[in-house]
């Protein structure tokens, strides 16, 4: 399913001036991914990075370059546990949310 552009600017709109949205999308993209819904995950993060400064200042601040970051966060790209939980890691520190694995028996 493609977005159109207007959702995508709805969303990061959203994401920039609501904390709680901005937070929520964070969580749920991180679920995606520990539920094996890979897809839907990295699509979601690259919403959130997209909303939250873009690659460029995520690559500086991460050190890994945005063009690789960008192909990685793609639909075919290749995402390394390694780069996703250091993107992971920084994005919690960065905006300030703290994210817990729990057991849902």
């Amino acid at each position: 399913m493609t977005l159109t552009r207007e959702f995508r600017e709805t969303v990061q709109d959203r994401v920039q001036r609501d904390p709680a949205f901005r937070e929520a999308l964070l969580v749920e993209a991180v679920q995606s991914l520990l539920v094996g819904d890979v897809e839907v995950g990295k699509t979601m993060l690259r919403d959130y990075i997209n909303a939250t400064g873009g690659f460029e200042k995520l690559g500086l601040e991460t050190r890994v370059p945005p063009n690789s970051l960008i192909r990685m966060f793609g639909l075919n790209g290749n995402l390394t546990a390694n780069t996703l939980l250091q993107v992971i890691a920084h994005l919690q520190t960065r905006d300030k949310v703290r994210l817990e694995v729990g057991s849902a028996s």
